[in-house]
């Protein structure tokens, strides 16, 4: 199969860069599904239901959330009505929403997409990632009713992602990280045929503070003080990710390559 991810979806010139251009590279690159995170969509904090309805009209497969799923309100509604949208799987007991799903993708073959967020640096205490990633895993074996599965694991730390691939491989088809926007040179097949990135950066404009307007976060960091509010860079975005091919008889990754679309990071297409 042929699998794209594209990392966190930041504000419109992130929206626009996937609404522009997702359809022409499902098309040149005969890709099977594709997945994308959205959670910073809406500007620059979580997704709205319209946002979301946009990014699925364009042609992503499934939109992952993050520690910033249900910033937007409508979200905590709409998410049980649009199956195509994950949250975390250990982002709170009782939340709505699903973590995992086993979706139908081209040809008649499945891939199950889920997502877990990490507990290093972040600004409140998940549940444990790696059993509840072990529970899916165990229910859903790779090359089984899944040709391929991927994970999103949103997290702070390089250290994190790369415990969660080490963890998952062999049996899943890509370990990939998000939250960061700062994409790492990293991606590789470890050693038992799981494809991993620490993180697929943002889809969003990189003239900026891990896409906010550089002005605000500057000051910030500068002064110690705060005079507005973080608002999202609107220069032209890249679209940022990672392109992988599997093997159909055992959902393993036989090539892996980042992507960098457009914008300050364009590079060559795989």
């Amino acid at each position: 199969m042929r699998l794209l991810f594209l990392g966190d979806v930041m504000g419109r010139a992130g929206r626009a860069a996937v609404t522009q251009n997702l359809a022409r590279l499902k098309q040149d690159w005969r890709l099977d599904f594709v997945t994308v995170n959205a959670e910073n969509a809406t500007g620059g904090a979580g997704l709205s239901p319209a946002h979301a309805k946009t990014l699925l009209d364009a042609g992503a497969d499934c939109l992952t959330l993050g520690d910033h799923a249900f910033d937007q309100k409508d979200m905590l509604s709409f998410v049980d009505q649009e199956p195509r949208i994950l949250r975390p799987l250990n982002f709170a007991k009782g939340a709505p929403g699903r973590g995992h799903r086993l979706f139908q993708a081209a040809g008649g073959r499945k891939v199950l997409v889920a997502q877990a967020l990490g507990q290093v640096f972040m600004k409140r205490p998940f549940d444990d990632p790696f059993s509840a990633v072990e529970q899916v895993l165990k229910a859903h074996p790779l090359g089984g009713l899944a040709q391929a599965i991927v994970i999103d694991f949103h997290c702070e730390a390089t250290s994190e992602k790369m415990a969660m691939g080490h963890w998952c491989d062999g049996r899943a088809s890509l370990v990939v990280g998000t939250h960061t926007h700062v994409p790492t040179a990293d991606a590789r097949i470890l050693p038992r045929g799981t494809a991993h990135q620490s993180d697929a950066g943002m889809c969003g404009d990189y003239d900026s503070v891990i896409g906010m307007d550089k002005e605000e976060p500057m000051r910030r960091f500068i002064t110690g003080m705060g005079k507005a509010r973080f608002v999202p860079a609107t220069g032209e975005a890249t679209l940022s990710g990672l392109f992988v091919e599997t093997d159909d008889r055992t959902g393993l990754a036989r090539s892996v390559r980042m992507i960098r679309q457009g914008g300050l990071l364009e590079q060559a297409a795989p």
